[in-house]
């Protein structure tokens, strides 16, 4: 290249500069801009970078945009919630937050990320495009029917098939996936006598996959044991709901945990932050160290100034959360420390003194 012939490369690299508006203030969530009515924005103007987030933006701005031009003043616009998909924690985040640098969409972003999984997709979203028009394959609506039927089924059918935890020993044989030739689930003398537990509640145990209950389902069947009543029901679950089936039962106690962990955190919106709480790694070790930056420059007073700063992922303020709630307990229990002892020794004071008074 002339001019560049004495030119040592140290650190080969590119860099890619574009302008862009910023979504927080110029953006609805339908990507229509606040200022110019009709007009919708996705992609790299929108401050993302990536070929999937420039297409999910696509989607929900296309869909807007194809709405308002035979809708006028659209009642129920497309927009697509933090819980029903990773565009809607995306398109949120741009909108409510905005962002400093080019985004990307990372899962930790998400506070649902537990129930949005690629096996559930369609039961999350099929049913939202075919009343925006989105979805009109009449197969895949039949397809989708089926699915939810199944998946009723096999969850209703682990659910009340049981046996005695020795039965359940006796049935599960080695644990394939170890070289150890160790019990699946245990030597059954590990088990209280007469201990019951239902398909699902072995299902949810570590290691233990669908297809080993069912094949455990499948012995006390031959073996004349189990719920008579199921065994009618007792089928194998097919492939195109193997694993929705799994990851329902699999999941269900960290989906009711996540939910919890939420709910206290809405409720902690205006909870204050102590001015005096130090962001640092010993103290929240789970925090990244760009969001314990942002937290030291910002120094917000309440959750809600918290949850508005660029870059805090929900489980990070979940986190903080808990700290605090914890923080404040132990400060607390200090307090009422401290006052029993002055309490205590303040009595004693007086006892000394009456004693002295006596004599």
């Amino acid at each position: 290249m002339p001019g560049l012939e004495n030119v040592d490369i140290l650190t080969p690299g590119y860099d890619v500069e574009y302008d862009y508006v910023n979504p927080q203030k110029a953006l609805t969530h339908t990507l229509e801009t606040k200022v110019i009515r009709g007009l919708y924005l996705a992609g790299q103007i929108c401050g993302t970078t990536g070929y999937e987030e420039a297409a999910a933006q696509g989607l929900v701005a296309g869909t807007n945009a194809g709405r308002s031009s035979v809708i006028e003043n659209q009642a129920d616009p497309f927009v697509i919630g933090r819980d029903e998909g990773y565009t809607g924690v995306l398109v949120d985040d741009l909108v409510t937050r905005g962002t400093l640098e080019p985004y990307r969409m990372f899962t930790s972003r998400a506070e649902y990320r537990i129930s949005l999984r690629a096996d559930n997709a369609d039961l999350r979203l099929t049913q939202k495009g075919l009343e925006y028009g989105l979805v009109q394959d009449p197969q895949r609506l039949e397809a989708l029917e089926a699915r939810k039927r199944e998946l009723e089924k096999h969850v209703t059918q682990l659910k009340s098939y049981s046996l005695k935890m020795s039965e359940w020993a006796q049935y599960g044989g080695a644990n394939k996936r170890t070289k150890k030739n160790e019990p699946l689930l245990g030597p059954a003398s590990s088990f209280k006598h007469g201990q019951k537990k239902t398909a699902e509640e072995v299902l949810a145990m570590p290691h233990v996959t669908l297809e080993d209950v069912q094949d455990m389902m499948e012995t006390a069947k031959q073996a004349g044991s189990g719920n008579e009543s199921s065994f009618l029901e007792s089928e194998k679950c097919p492939l195109w709901v193997h694993d929705t089936v799994e990851a329902t039962i699999k999941y269900q106690s960290y989906v009711e945990r996540q939910e919890r962990d939420l709910q206290s955190w809405r409720r902690a919106q205006g909870l204050r932050i102590p001015p005096d709480l130090v962001y640092d790694f010993q103290s929240l070790p789970t925090l990244s160290a760009e969001e314990l930056e942002k937290l030291n420059s910002v120094r917000p007073q309440t959750f809600a100034e918290a949850s508005q700063i660029s870059g805090m992922t929900p489980q990070s303020l979940v986190y903080l959360h808990h700290y605090v709630q914890r923080r404040n307990r132990k400060r607390d229990s200090e307090s009422r420390q401290a006052q029993l002892f002055q309490k205590s020794n303040d009595h004693n004071q007086q006892q000394q003194q009456q004693q002295q008074d006596l004599q």
